[in-house]
């Protein structure tokens, strides 16, 4: 959008508003259009958004512009914008929603009731015979007493499957393994002393807490990695 079209958006709401009052923003710093080879200013929608949120804050709030660019500093970053009409911004912290892909502790609590042969696993995952047993070989799949394969197996067996399409072999997922077990290994560690008290936490209602503490780990894999990703 032009600065003229965006006038025009902007004087039905602020029918005060100018050319220079939006320079002027602009020359604050608080307003960021582009600019054209020529020179000439163009405002994305967000652009607009902005240049409203900064007229209703001197309008209905009588924000200063130093209040105002703090409000969108912290905006900026990821905080949600002030809610309250008096006194200064406090932008919040947003509450994030849970990844999807970690299961709860309430999730992980559900015993699984899928058994599966290993001729049904490597069929229902797409694995050839030499994966599967290097799948076996590593530990990253394991039968029951039975012989048989639970949800986690095939679970496993399937995300091995898709790795293997980018070249990411069964010998290269053992460190998945040892980091499972290790990290299994710490949580019973810290469970241990609280199951030794089992009956005193039946008495006072509480639960196992293992199912939870796992989940937060999980939860904790999920955030490394996307920390990981980034690329600022």
């Amino acid at each position: 959008m032009t600065i003229g079209a965006v006038l025009a958006a902007l004087q039905e709401e602020f029918p005060d508003v100018s050319i220079s009052k939006i320079r002027y923003l602009e020359a604050e710093g608080l307003a960021t259009p582009e600019r054209t080879g020529a020179g000439y200013r163009t405002f994305s929608e967000a652009d607009v958004g902005r240049l409203r949120y900064i007229l209703r804050a001197q309008r209905d709030r009588f924000w200063p512009l130093k209040v105002i660019r703090e409000a969108l500093d912290a905006m900026d970053r990821g905080l949600e914008p002030p809610s309250g009409t008096d006194g200064p911004p406090t932008p919040r912290v947003p509450v994030v929603a849970g990844d999807p892909a970690v299961p709860d502790a309430a999730e992980l609590s559900l015993p699984g009731t899928l058994r599966l042969t290993a001729r049904e696993l490597r069929e229902a995952a797409g694995l050839d015979l030499r994966t599967f047993e290097a799948l076996e070989t590593f530990g990253l799949v394991r039968p029951d007493r039975s012989g048989h394969f639970g949800e986690p197996d095939l679970a496993v067996a399937r995300a091995a499957g898709a790795l293997a399409g980018f070249g990411i072999e069964a010998r290269h997922l053992r460190p998945f393994r040892t980091a499972a077990d290790r990290e299994i290994g710490l949580v019973q560690q810290v469970v241990s002393p609280m199951r030794g008290r089992g009956k005193t936490r039946q008495a006072n209602g509480s639960a196992d807490p293992t199912a939870e503490i796992l989940s937060q780990c999980i939860a904790l894999h999920a955030a490394l990695v996307r920390s990981g990703l980034r690329t600022d």
